[in-house]
């Protein structure tokens, strides 16, 4: 594999073609400002200019540079603490509500997708979620069915025997299947809410870093790069890129890069192999690995973090793919088209946020499951922006935590993610030695 012949860009972007032309230069009052032009910002933006409101969006780079258009297209139910664990901090009544969220996120997505008939490659195909070991796949089944009984969540437990018949490898203990969990392109599907957002009337300007936000009597006063801006509202959807503007939020949100490469395009045959059932996967490991076909069912598209810091796509490149072989030996010889990464953010207590502080609307900390979550809360953020009571959340007035010393750079994110690779390669070397 020649790394010099890998293009260090998402794979996502050949699809879409050329961007819309855009405003270069930002109107100097609006109702509304958006800082983030990802899926929470446009989400946000399409909500309250079609509430009325005038509204302009603002990036620092071109509109989806960032991980909206550079994830891996895998949508689940988003929340990741357990009913259990949120019972005991806020009470069953609201863990219930915080875990009805994220289906209530997969559940819109789908809706809003259909009712607004986007083109982006959205697919009801389900989630393979693979056990590394015996053990994790006896706590699997055993949580799926805690799932089903407690939330309804649809699932089905697949034992290593039958584990081909969902996915291409002996390199699992079985797993099980998430039947809800989706999948979609997602260069095309923030195209689409590009499209939208545009058709709603609102202006969307790249290339235009906000440098300050202050309070004035009547709303904001935004320094930007391209002039002074009066806001009456503002909101900052910059999730994995939230930087020093907003110090509060920055200190709430750890951003974490996440790395994909895209194969050279395979045979149909190799597909249907590896992926017989078109499901997306994932595994149990802490240092957890995603993966699906594309959806030509072309190439293999496989991600996951790729070292203790943050590195280069090309080295992060050769890491992905001899994981991607072990899992996947038929792929030794084939080559990679593709490498890239972007940057989620996780928060303290692996919860999304929505909330207001100083004024200033937020909605972030995906936790890296952000493809539904982030424009279902865009969406609710703009509509409290509207004033409208369906704004309301599970997640209003969570303590949103952070942690003493931490300034939104994540010295200690090193010594953890070395800590859980050591223990996953442990743990997976055990159980095929002994499998």
């Amino acid at each position: 594999m020649q790394l010099s012949d890998i293009r260090q860009s998402p794979y996502w972007h050949d699809q879409i073609g050329p961007p819309p032309t855009l405003s270069e230069q930002p109107l100097s009052k609006v109702d509304v400002l958006i800082v983030g032009s990802g899926y929470t910002g446009l989400s946000a933006a399409i909500t309250t200019a079609r509430g009325g409101r005038s509204t302009l969006v603002l990036d620092a780079e071109d509109p989806g540079y960032g991980c909206s258009t550079r994830n891996g297209g895998q949508i689940s139910t988003s929340v990741k603490p357990s009913f259990d664990t949120l019972a005991v901090k806020f009470g069953p009544e609201r863990a219930q509500g915080i875990r009805a969220e994220g289906a209530n996120a997969l559940r819109w997505i789908g809706d809003f997708i259909n009712d607004e008939a986007l083109t982006c490659d959205f697919r009801r195909v389900g989630r393979f979620h693979a056990a590394h070991t015996p053990q994790h796949y006896e706590t699997l089944v055993r949580d799926a069915e805690k799932l089903r009984q407690q939330e309804g969540i649809e699932s089905f437990a697949v034992p290593r025997s039958e584990q081909r018949s969902q996915l291409g490898t002996d390199s699992y203990f079985g797993g099980v299947v998430f039947s809800a969990h989706c999948s979609v392109h997602p260069g095309k599907f923030h195209r689409e809410l590009l499209r939208l957002a545009i058709q709603a009337g609102v202006q969307v300007v790249g290339q235009c870093r906000v440098m300050q936000i202050a309070r004035t009597a009547s709303g904001f006063r935004v320094e930007t790069a391209k002039g002074l801006i009066e806001a009456r509202e503002v909101i900052v959807a910059t999730n994995g890129y939230t930087s020093g503007l907003t110090p509060w939020l920055q200190r709430r949100v750890i951003p974490i890069g996440s790395y994909i490469i895209a194969t050279d395009e395979l045979p149909e045959s190799t597909i249907d192999t590896l992926f017989p059932g078109d499901r997306i996967a994932s595994d149990t490991c802490k240092v957890v690995y995603y993966y699906r076909a594309s959806p030509d069912r072309r190439r293999v598209l496989f991600g996951g973090r790729v070292s203790a810091s943050e590195t280069t796509a090309l080295a992060g490149a050769t890491r992905l793919r001899q994981d991607m072989c072990r899992i996947f030996p038929e792929l030794e010889d084939v080559g990679l088209s593709h490498a890239w990464s972007g940057t989620v953010a996780y928060s303290f207590d692996e919860l999304a946020h929505i909330g207001v502080h100083d004024g200033i609307h937020y909605a972030m900390g995906y936790c890296g499951s952000g493809v539904s979550m982030a424009p279902y809360l865009g969406m609710r953020a703009g509509q409290k922006v509207l004033g409208l009571a369906e704004g309301k959340t599970a997640f209003d007035g969570l303590p949103f935590p952070t942690r003493p010393l931490y300034r939104g750079k994540p010295w200690f994110l090193p010594a953890a993610v070395a800590w859980y690779r050591w223990k996953d390669q442990q743990q997976i070397g055990k159980a095929l030695r002994m499998g």
